[in-house]
């Protein structure tokens, strides 16, 4: 899974024509430990897809710019546009299905 900075933001996802799944977590995180492993089968099924990370400890700018009051929060952004987010755990089906809707 790609690390996404402030630094690369830009280039990564900003630029990007793919849909860019990014998970915001912290390693602190129980949840977001338990959502990795989840983002990361879905990042060996859909090869269409840029999977992303961003630790909010270490990005503050980017968790500002996405808002984010409580983590994990994966957000989904397609040519640069803030289509939708999942909050909290949830199940692999359901970030599927938001994967299908979006791409």
């Amino acid at each position: 899974m790609l690390v996404i900075t402030e630094k690369n933001f830009a280039e990564e996802v900003e630029k990007s024509d793919k849909l860019c799944v990014i998970d915001l977590y912290a390693d602190w995180c129980g949840p977001c430990r338990m959502l990795a492993p989840v983002l990361a089968e879905l990042e060996g099924e859909y090869s269409d897809v840029k999977f992303c990370k961003v630790n909010v400890d270490n990005s503050p700018e980017l968790a500002r710019m996405f808002k984010v009051e409580s983590i994990p929060l994966v957000a989904f952004v397609k040519n640069n546009t803030y289509l939708d987010m999942s909050l909290g755990y949830v199940q692999k089906e359901k970030l599927a299905g938001m994967i299908e809707q979006y791409k």
